[in-house]
């Protein structure tokens, strides 16, 4: 089977680096891809904006199945664009169908059909520039902090947690009338804050029946012990030592099972990863944020412990047959670690030689924001996170320890690291 892999970061070269090792694969592709993809296919450039050049790809290249990563493909319709073309309507596609990324690509639909189905998630109420004002009297009806979201896709930083009242209500005006993320915060959710410690669960999709994959817990904000500002993710830990059988009972029954039959009965095809974002508040899980994709870095932790062939389980997502699947999962605790670039989620430079990757031992190097110098063949940084180092140890102490060891073997200038990963979990283990 040829696969085509849609994505650069660090999500699709974990992706690219499983599917490399089934039986079943022919040849793998990766689009555009990053210096680490290429060590396990064949990278091929493509703006992922432009579905007719992806199309173009898959002809040429005689591709089965395509493997969507990012989300704005998918809230862009590319499912859609290739059920609704002749030529590539027999391709498989892992991804959901515009309507079914609307779960990501719109927080207020999102919450709707979460209240349409008892799934428990925080109260909310959507405003815009018609009912600006109803935002500021609704703000005034909650407790500190206050939790701004833009409906739209904003890059990861769309949500803002605020303390004061009336810097809340100045951020939302920024929001909705200065477009202050763009298109993205047209419309904005303000919610109730819930206090508790966040994990993602990850599911695999056929539309009727599902695979829960390894949890995990991600790290958001760029300083130790979670503070600044948010970024797309520090480093992740899989498993979540306090998501027990009696929580994980919960999730199942409570969000994943009720989020699957709602979408099948709202007729919305979905095949492919439903990622919760989720908070355990003294015990009970509520939803967050539905992501359509799998996550980043959470996949770099993730994906090292799936034992089973991902392509079988992938096929079989696409031909609606996951109920024949059994899935196993490595036992150890996974622990990435992301290298990052100076100034990063601000503004940062690129192009900075990476030296030590054959320095490495034990442990997985994904490359999220890598690219390859065409003059003298060395790596170089392309974006903000470089690279994420995973190791798997018998606790997550031991995979911490390799993973941070590793990370001290690459260097690249100005890089920066959080030496905390894990830090909330110590004491649950």
């Amino acid at each position: 089977m040829n696969v085509l892999i849609l994505g650069s970061g660090g999500r699709e070269h974990a992706i690219a680096w499983k599917l490399a090792q089934s039986p079943s694969l022919e040849k793998l592709y990766i689009s555009p891809g990053n210096a680490g993809t290429r060590n396990v296919g064949t990278n091929i450039p493509v703006d992922l904006d432009d579905f007719a050049s992806i199309k173009m790809i898959v002809i040429e290249k005689e591709i089965d199945m395509v493997v969507v990563g990012p989300e704005a493909p998918l809230v862009g319709g590319i499912y859609d664009f290739f059920r609704d073309d002749y030529v590539l309507k027999d391709i498989l596609v892992i991804g959901p169908s515009k309507a079914g990324a609307q779960l990501e690509g719109s927080k207020s639909f999102a919450k709707d059909f979460m209240a349409n189905y008892s799934i428990p998630t925080a109260a909310y109420r959507t405003f815009n520039e018609s009912n600006l004002q109803q935002g500021f009297d609704f703000i005034d009806t909650l407790n500190a902090p206050y939790v701004l979201k833009a409906d739209g896709l904003a890059a990861g930083k769309g949500v803002l947690i605020i303390e004061d009242p009336n810097e809340a209500k100045n951020e939302l005006s920024q929001m909705i009338s200065e477009q202050k993320f763009g298109e993205a915060s047209k419309n904005v959710v303000i919610e109730e804050f819930l206090s508790g410690i966040e994990l993602s669960v990850f599911v695999l999709t056929d539309g009727t029946d599902y695979v829960i994959l390894p949890e995990a817990k991600d790290y958001k904000r760029i300083g130790e012990g979670d503070t600044g500002l948010n970024t797309g993710g520090m480093g992740s830990i899989s498993p979540v030592p306090f998501a027990r059988e009696e929580f994980m009972d919960k999730v199942e029954n409570r969000i994943v099972k009720p989020t699957v039959d709602g979408l099948k009965k709202d007729c919305i095809d979905y095949k492919g990863f439903i990622f919760f974002g989720l908070i355990n508040v003294n015990g009970d899980p509520y939803v967050i944020e539905y992501n359509c994709r799998m996550g980043d870095p959470e996949a770099e932790s993730v994906i090292p412990r799936i034992e089973s062939d991902l392509l079988e389980l992938f096929v079989n997502t696409a031909h609606e047959k996951l109920s024949e699947s059994t899935v196993e999962f490595d036992p150890r605790t996974a622990a990435a670690i992301m290298m990052v670039s100076g100034g990063y989620p601000g503004n940062y430079e690129k192009g900075k030689p990476i030296t030590g990757l054959e320095n490495v031992n034990n442990c997985i190097v994904f490359h999220a924001g890598t690219t390859i110098d065409v003059d003298d063949n060395s790596i170089k940084t392309s974006g903000g996170r470089v690279i994420a180092v995973t190791a798997l140890g018998v606790n997550m102490g031991s995979a911490l320890e390799d993973s941070y060891a590793n990370v001290d073997l690459i260097d690249f200038e100005d890089k920066y690291v959080r030496k905390d990963i894990g830090f909330d979990l110590i004491n649950i283990e």
